[in-house]
């Protein structure tokens, strides 16, 4: 059965020429992410996929958000802030490092990096590798790595089109893309512009659950090839977002808005003095700024006023050799980060310099052993360092065995050491680590502490980074139509950052600060596979089933420490392990279901995608702090997305298409899904 269920899955790994809206891997396709040079995807020895142009295109994706969600492993889950982010083998959203051109994207407000913002516009390809990738990437790569290669056409005339989209919500989606120059020199520009009146999920509710918006995003990249051996790049996006601001509270109704910028600027010089030596220099320059203003309905009064600006310089210099088998990687870089934010009593900065190898040894259709190591020393946090092992071997020209373990770390946020909040309606303090031991003698000083729950020493050294180890072990076939992979994780997270008490005010409320405990896994398999049953008929299926659970919590269970209520009965008793489900809004279990259809004839493409999620538990209603099968659960959901395109001409296509076309929705629990979206789509080539 197992073996029947994976001849229909990794159509999401395998491009086929005329158009496919599913397949992501392929032999000849090459990944950057993964070494961070230039690979054939079907021998890396790590977790990789690859989403094409052409996959996006088909899907009808307007977002990034939307495109991962139909990757298993991969599940998009909204935070409190209002963003979306991405779980990678349940590891939390905050731990996977999004990246666009090699480079970070910023702006983790809340700790997760809303996907919503990022247009699919302009994207060549999207790479996904799977694991710890600290070694190559250093912090927030804990989870993996997701990054977004945008096109980077060399043409000698002007190539480009234009398309509009409209859909349910009055959502608009308008692209204008171009490329021109000569033997020497590229120009690729565009503009996205992105707006919706938003939706609403709960009717008794007086505000919509996701609130009208409009983004705006151009881009432009330049290539200037000074001779066969040097090249620059130089890289500009923006992006600018309005977006409306409102809720109700004890009756009342709040409204305001809320105003994103965002800039990137990347410049990258490659030089090649020979076949087997490379030089690449980069510079990164990145700043996301937001302003949010909040007031009442009632009478005007300002309510909330908030703000916060984030900037990386980043300089980078890496080198590869290929001696033999064996291509060498060094590189080293320096970072510079700064934030002003709201509660910061001052700009908060942390500057880090970072050095990194990796040895590849390659045989082509039979070896590889991939090795490498990184170091990050920062001002602010513990150095860091991040080894990593991978091998692949192909057992025969069709079937190849591939494992890999890794260590990754998360380095503590600027929020988790200056961070400087008092709640002035209730009373509580909440106190970054950097600053706690300060501000705890001014409180001292004023009379406001009652009493300490922390020893004096406790914030006297540097609060730890977050880390992990995570293996990957499994096997990948490619034979004749049939195309399948299965892979086994287990990722293991130790000094996990969490909030603790450290004083009691006069007023009887706390003082939170940060503070190492804990320890967290993952672990799971990934089966995906895809089966061309006929020359234009291409069906894929993939599944994921998932454990994640807190180590601490599985020994306080053994010890008898924690109890819960029977919600029929209302007998309190000890819980037992079987009774511990495990971290929250996980789910057991995952799966895809995609089929595409060409039809040469008559110029149409078909695509049908089809993904599932079992039960999730998002609260705790028994008041034991952990999720148990006693607690509320999220129920489990299919999501069906179908489209159709049509070539009507050399220069015009159109598209009709439906996303979530069972019209799922469930306000409590899965706001980011709005219902049921009709579509139509014009594209203009030229």
């Amino acid at each position: 059965m197992l073996l029947l269920f994976t001849s229909f899955s990794m159509v999401s790994q395998q491009k086929n020429s005329v158009v496919d809206s599913t397949s992501t891997k392929q032999l000849d396709e090459v990944l950057l992410s993964a070494t961070r040079t230039n690979r054939q995807l079907s021998s890396l020895p790590l977790p990789a996929q690859i989403i094409t142009n052409n996959q996006i295109k088909q899907s009808g994706a307007l977002r990034l958000s939307d495109i991962l969600n139909e990757q298993i492993g991969l599940l998009t889950v909204p935070d409190f802030g209002g963003g979306v982010g991405i779980q990678m083998q349940g590891v939390d959203a905050q731990y996977t490092l999004i990246m666009i051109d090699g480079v970070p994207f910023i702006g983790r407000s809340a700790g997760t990096l809303d996907l919503n913002r990022i247009s699919v516009n302009n994207i060549k390809q999207i790479e996904i590798v799977k694991g710890p990738s600290s070694s190559l990437y250093g912090s927030e790569a804990i989870g993996g790595v997701i990054n977004i290669i945008t096109e980077n056409k060399k043409t000698e005339k002007l190539l480009g089109h234009a398309s509009f989209r409209y859909g349910t919500f009055e959502t608009k989606d308008s692209n204008f893309n171009f490329s021109f120059g000569s033997k020497k020199w590229c120009i690729t520009s565009g503009l996205n512009t992105y707006m919706t009146n938003g939706y609403d999920l709960d009717e008794s509710t007086s505000t919509k659950t996701v609130m009208p918006f409009y983004n705006l995003t151009p881009h432009l990249k330049f290539n200037y090839t000074f001779s066969e051996k040097l090249d620059l790049i130089i890289s500009n996006r923006y992006f600018h977002q309005n977006s409306h601001v409102g809720y109700e509270s004890s009756g009342q109704t709040y409204s305001g808005f809320a105003k994103t910028d965002e800039f990137n600027v990347h410049s990258r010089l490659f030089y090649k003095p020979t076949s087997k030596l490379n030089f690449i220099y980069e510079v990164y320059k990145t700043q996301y700024q937001t302003k949010e203003k909040t007031n009442s309905d009632l009478n005007g009064e300002l309510i909330s006023q908030s703000h916060y600006k984030e900037d990386l310089l980043r300089n980078e210099l890496r080198s590869s050799i290929s001696i033999n088998n064996v291509t060498y990687t060094l590189g080293i870089g320096y970072n510079i980060n700064t934030l002003d934010r709201t509660y910061f009593s001052e700009e908060a900065s942390n500057n880090s310099l970072y050095g990194l190898f990796q040895y590849d040894y390659n045989v082509k259709d039979k070896w590889n052993i991939l090795a490498g190591a990184r170091i990050d020393k920062s001002e602010i946090y513990a150095s860091a360092f991040s080894p990593k092992l991978a091998v692949n071997y192909f057992l025969n020209k069709y079937l190849s065995v591939k494992g890999s373990v890794g260590f990754g770390f998360k380095a503590p946020d600027l929020r988790q050491l200056y961070f400087d909040f008092e709640n002035p309606a209730i009373g509580y303090i909440v106190l970054g680590y950097n600053v706690a031991s300060q501000r705890l003698e001014e409180l001292e000083s004023q009379g406001r502490i009652d009493a300490h729950y922390v020893s004096s020493d406790f914030f006297s050294s540097k609060l730890q980074s977050e880390k992990s180890i995570g293996y990957n072990f499994g096997f990948q076939l490619n034979k004749n139509k049939l195309k399948s992979s299965v892979n086994a994780f287990y990722n293991s997270i130790n000094n996990l950052i969490d909030t603790k008490v450290i004083a009691r005010l006069t007023n009887l409320q706390n003082v939170f600060s940060y503070y190492n405990i804990g320890s967290v896994f993952t672990s799971g398999i990934e089966i995906n596979s895809t089966y061309q049953l006929f020359e234009n008929f291409q069906i894929a299926a993939g599944y994921q089933f998932l454990l994640a659970k807190d180590k601490d919590v599985i020994k306080r269970i053994d010890k008898g420490e924690i109890f819960a209520r029977n919600p029929e009965t209302l007998e309190t008793f000890k819980l037992k392990a079987t009774d511990y489900v495990g971290l929250f809004n996980r789910s057991k279990h995952t799966a895809n279901f995609k089929t595409t259809w060409q039809i040469p004839s008559l110029k149409l493409n078909h695509s049908m995608r089809v993904t599932y999620r079992s039960k999730y538990g998002l609260l705790d209603t028994n008041n034991n702090s952990i999720l148990d099968k006693y607690d509320v659960f999220a129920k489990d959901y299919f999501i069906l997305d179908t489209s159709l395109s049509k070539v009507l001409s050399k220069n015009f296509e159109i598209m009709i298409g439906a996303d979530n076309l069972l019209d799922f929705t469930d306000s409590q629990n899965a706001s980011n899904i709005s219902g049921r979206t009709i579509y139509g789509k014009i594209q203009f080539n030229f």
